[in-house]
């Protein structure tokens, strides 16, 4: 049966990653590839090197900030940015949406938040909440929905090393994993953990930690979740560890989901 994959990467300037994506996709050649992060203008988007590797690709940028861009093998039929939801700020550099046929594409850079008692971290709820209602837009017209991208929360303890130190960080706190909870709840199934549900595997190890990757002091953070039947078909979920440990890294690394067609 034919399959197609999917991959999310944090990429943390998409300009000064490229030598990693020219050296990753031609052995890895996912049909759409979300990227976050990418931390330019739009008219200095590096078109022309995706378009070199076989791939066409949109996006919403900012300068030095972060961005959102999906690369795809074939052209999407339709594509957003934003939340369209008549609220402010509209977020289009933080969330691209785009449909292949059937199946729709939520790429999203989910704020960081700061610190627990930062106006950001209310931000970062809000954002999730607004995520939620598109969801359910999204979801009341039927077909499969992905939702990719740095989300920016630890779901369970799993999912981060020394889970106790992080009580008050704003991607572990309680409220903000209950949140995210309640989003996935009834909409979404984590792919990841339906393939590999024990504990040690990450998506991001922190510059400021010396040799966290080699010493796997990580989080899981970048997230592929899919709606309930779409996860049923998906045949493969995982975090290339590779890329994180080459020239020149993203803190971040490659999550890729595979499905039947």
């Amino acid at each position: 049966m034919a399959r197609f994959s999917v991959a999310t990467f944090n990429v943390n300037s998409v300009r000064s990653r490229l030598p990693v994506l020219e050296r990753w996709l031609p052995a890895n050649p996912v049909d759409i590839l979300c990227l976050q992060e990418t931390k330019v203008v739009d008219e200095d988007f590096p078109v022309e090197a995706f378009a070199d590797l076989g791939y066409r690709v949109v996006f919403r940028g900012q300068k030095a900030y972060s961005g959102v861009a999906l690369a795809s093998r074939s052209e999407p039929d339709e594509v957003s940015c934003g939340f369209d939801d008549g609220l402010d700020p509209d977020d289009g550099p933080r969330l691209i949406r785009a449909r292949f046929g059937d199946l729709v594409v939520v790429n999203t850079y989910v704020p960081q938040g700061k610190s627990i008692d930062h106006p950001d971290f209310e931000y970062k709820k809000a954002f999730l909440r607004r995520l939620a209602a598109l969801f359910d837009r999204d979801l009341a017209h039927g077909g499969p929905l992905l939702w990719v991208g740095d989300l920016n929360v630890a779901p369970t303890e799993d999912d981060v090393t020394h889970p106790a130190n992080k009580k008050d960080h704003v991607c572990f706190h309680l409220s903000i994993r209950e949140l995210y909870a309640e989003v996935v709840e009834g909409r979404f199934v984590d792919v990841f953990r339906r393939h590999r549900p024990g504990p040690g595997e990450f998506s991001f190890w922190d510059y400021r930690i010396k040799n966290a990757l080699e010493r796997n002091i990580g989080w899981r953070i970048d997230h592929v979740l899919a709606t309930p039947d779409l996860a049923e078909r998906s045949v493969d979920c995982y975090a290339d560890r590779e890329p994180r440990g080459w020239e020149r890294p993203s803190d971040h690394t490659v999550v890729v989901a595979c499905f039947e067609r």
